[in-house]
């Protein structure tokens, strides 16, 4: 029977191992923050952080349950609403399997109906109270697409929450709801623990209710699991469909991870579940919660994994290091002078184990910060500095609020360079100049008027745009809500009128 990588949330779909994430349109490729309203920007978020090894005496233990009634009020039930409509398919119609997952089989596999009116589909996941003061750490998989999200806890309250970002990246999301003194879950170093370190799982399996299960780490820094950034800690304690967004906690009662997927033949438990290491989901959610959208290192360079007989090639001892194929022309590391052939064995002081480590190191890396890289040529050993910048594509055309109003229009359009990894994946001809779009928000005015991602912006108003942060500028203090847009599409230019007085 053929193996499945499953994310745990009720409502997701299963994908082959070895595929990629069954999502639709490019989900995967960005991050999203749900439109600005008037409000007060938020304050700095206050983590409960326990950095301290944990005790691995040999001693046995004779109940969690000291554990779990520290670590168990702070996990949530998180319940996700999504409108009929959204889907594309209206009450009748066949329900296609990822739907299926999500809801249940309904008879004759029709859309299920919730009443009067147009049918509204549910989701249950879980998630992980952060700070006192209502910051929930869960799944981007578990809200993505949702109309509504209400938190039940332990106690029995239930608040409606807001969604305040996503990163499909790195399938985290922060939700917040409106409560204080809350029982926050304490946070461990991730990087700490080890292969056999004992941990305890804790969500909402199925819908049933808070479940507790306990097993061992069994692997870290798992990959190649669909994700642009991928640590996972792997663990047998039995997590299924529904444990999305929960939590992983050692021995003390710590956050280690957030429970994301299984890989199943059935969709359920088998001993292999996969959780996203609490340093990475911490350093998505400062992001999400200051600018709401995650802002990542870029170095400029093509890697990838040194094998056995390219380290003989190139006169190497070992097989760890990340080998540049190709640097980008103009990019951090090209002005440092790395070269192609290099290989790349620390960065930032920190080892270089292969290609992925090294991406997630820059990634986390802040833009503007100047890094040791220790790299090898020609058998000779070098450091050089690098200053790394941000990440093409997580430029945002309307930039972030101030005081909770919009300073530019655009609002929910996201655009890069255009460098030469995004000509091939748009095909995009050599003469054509301007900023290609990486997202369009759905509920944008920008949508309503047709803009696409992979249109490539020419011009705003009537003024020629050469890269993203020319369009930016381009957008800021407008003298209206109303922007002309030229752009190329398919072989072609045409314009487009968006108009932001009239959204939505």
């Amino acid at each position: 029977m053929k193996s499945i990588f499953t994310y745990l949330s009720k409502r997701m779909p299963a994908l082959a191992l070895g595929g990629t994430l069954i999502l639709a349109g490019t989900a995967l490729a960005f991050s999203e923050k749900p439109a600005a309203k008037s409000e007060p920007k938020p304050t700095p978020v206050n983590l409960a952080l326990d950095e301290r090894p944990v005790s691995r005496d040999a001693a046995g233990r004779v109940s969690f349950a000291p554990v779990i009634k520290k670590v168990g009020p702070g996990v949530v039930r998180v319940f996700v609403t999504v409108k009929a409509q959204k889907t594309g398919f209206s009450e009748g119609s066949e329900m296609p399997d990822m739907l299926r997952r999500f809801f249940g089989d309904q008879p004759q596999g029709r859309m299920p109906r919730r009443g009067p009116g147009a049918p509204r589909h549910e989701g249950v996941g879980s998630g992980v109270i952060a700070t006192k003061d209502g910051y929930i750490l869960t799944n981007n998989h578990v809200v993505e697409g949702a109309d509504e999200v209400k938190v039940a806890l332990q106690d029995g309250r239930e608040f409606t929450a807001k969604v305040i970002g996503r990163d499909p990246k790195s399938d985290v999301a922060v939700i917040k709801i409106d409560a204080k003194d809350l029982p926050a879950v304490p946070m461990a170093d991730s990087d700490k623990v080890e292969v056999g370190d004992e941990v305890l799982a804790l969500g909402n399996p199925f819908g049933i209710g808070q479940t507790v299960t306990t097993g061992i780490v069994s692997a870290k820094g798992r990959g190649n699991m669909g994700l642009d950034y991928e640590d996972f800690i792997q663990t047998d304690a039995a997590i299924n469909p529904g444990n999305s967004g929960g939590a992983l906690v050692d021995a003390d009662g710590r956050l280690v991870g957030i429970n994301t997927a299984i890989l199943s033949h059935s969709g359920g438990n088998q001993g292999i579940g996969f959780a996203i290491p609490v340093n990475l989901a911490r350093d998505v959610m400062g992001s999400l919660i200051k600018d709401g959208h995650v802002t990542r290192g870029y170095m400029g360079v093509m890697i990838q994994d040194l094998t056995p007989a390219l380290a003989k090639e190139f006169k190497l001892k070992d097989n760890t290091g990340a080998l540049i194929g190709d640097v980008t022309p103009k990019g951090p590391a090209e002005k440092a002078g790395l070269k192609s052939g290099d290989l790349l064995v620390e960065f930032n002081g920190k080892k270089v184990t292969d290609s992925r480590h090294l991406k997630l190191e820059v990634a986390r890396t802040q833009p503007g910060q100047t890094v040791p890289v220790k790299i090898l040529r020609e058998g000779t050993a070098k450091t050089i500095e690098v200053t790394v910048k941000t990440l093409p594509g997580t430029e945002e055309v309307a930039k972030a609020e101030k005081d909770g109003n919009d300073t530019g229009t655009l609002n929910g359009v996201g655009v890069a360079d255009l460098d030469k990894n995004v000509r091939q994946q748009f095909e995009v001809p050599e003469t054509i100049k301007g900023a290609v779009v990486t997202e369009v928000k759905p509920d944008s005015a920008a949508a309503e008027a047709g803009l696409k991602p992979g249109d490539i912006i020419l011009e705003i108003n009537r003024k020629p745009v050469k890269n993203a942060e020319e369009a930016v500028r381009l957008t800021e203090n407008p003298s209206d809500k109303t922007t002309l847009l030229r752009v190329w599409r398919e072989g072609g230019s045409r314009f487009v009128v968006v108009d932001e007085s009239k959204a939505g």
